[in-house]
């Protein structure tokens, strides 16, 4: 199975906060970067494991500290 490449998006520290989106139904998180002045939430990756955590902070450069989870 071939992986398909996502191209890194740009995190803009000033106007951007790292969140993981988790549903209450099912458990899924989500993590992305949310618009801190419009809300607006954008999709990154989906969390399966602390793997798919890991390689999100790495990207990115983001500390686990500075993520917020929202329900």
């Amino acid at each position: 199975m071939f992986r398909k490449k996502t191209a890194t998006q740009p995190y803009d520290k000033e106007t951007q906060q790292p969140v993981i989106r988790a549903s209450i139904c099912n458990g899924e998180q989500v993590i992305g970067f949310k618009e801190k002045g419009t809300g607006k939430f954008t999709e990154v990756s989906l969390i399966r494991s602390r793997k798919d955590l890991e390689k999100f902070l790495e990207t990115y450069g983001v500390a686990e500290s500075d993520i917020k989870k929202e329900w």
